[in-house]
């Protein structure tokens, strides 16, 4: 199962509380790309598709795409605010080699 951290729970429900238009939860997703492979994607979605998986994580609605599914699950996202920059942290027992942007890694 995907976990949000309470800060990443906190930050999602502030995001999707200052959205122009309504949204039903965080999809992320994972990509070819990046520097090790694989890339991580991350926004506010308006609805899942059908075929989505939506998990219940503190409260925030997390959905994520059958492709994706296997690479994220067990992952633990965190999100860190601090004087060298904020953003989403993702810590992720599929991958094999992190990059050290910490977005990207190779499974």
């Amino acid at each position: 199962m995907l976990t949000l951290t309470d800060s990443a729970v906190k930050a999602v429900s502030r995001f999707v509380a200052g959205a122009a238009s309504p949204v039903e939860g965080l999809r992320i997703s994972v990509t070819g790309g990046g520097c090790s492979g694989f890339q991580y994607g991350i926004k506010l979605e308006a609805a899942a598709a059908p075929e989505d998986t939506v998990i219940d994580s503190g409260g925030v609605k997390v959905i994520v795409d059958p492709a994706s599914l296997p690479m994220v699950e067990g992952m633990v996202v965190d999100f860190v605010d601090s004087l060298e920059g904020s953003g989403f942290k993702f810590t992720n027992p599929n991958a094999k080699n992190n990059c050290s942007c910490g977005k990207s890694f190779s499974a």
